[in-house]
């Protein structure tokens, strides 16, 4: 099973990876370490997602728009190709 991992970046500054359990354009959920689970959401002006962990905001700076485009390519890539399952 190949997990996908994205960065967070932290109020502090910090870069951390994570693992996404699932991806949709308004809403991407993943999990800290190895217990932690995160909901992340669109900022106001769609430019990023945010969410906390333990009153701590975390920051996926990738905008609404690249993230669907995104998920629209690997739907491309799933109706040629029904093999190549990929886990959102």
């Amino acid at each position: 099973m190949n997990d996908e991992k994205i960065k967070l970046r932290t109020e502090t500054g910090q870069t951390i990876e994570v693992v996404v359990l699932s991806k949709h354009a308004d809403r991407i959920e993943v999990v800290i370490g190895e217990s932690i689970r995160v909901a992340l959401t669109p900022t106001r002006n769609k430019l990023g997602y945010a969410g906390t962990v333990r009153g701590r905001e975390v920051i996926y700076e990738r905008s609404c728009a690249d993230v669907q485009a995104e998920l629209d390519k690997y739907a491309k890539l799933e109706r040629r190709d029904p093999t190549t399952r990929r886990r959102r």
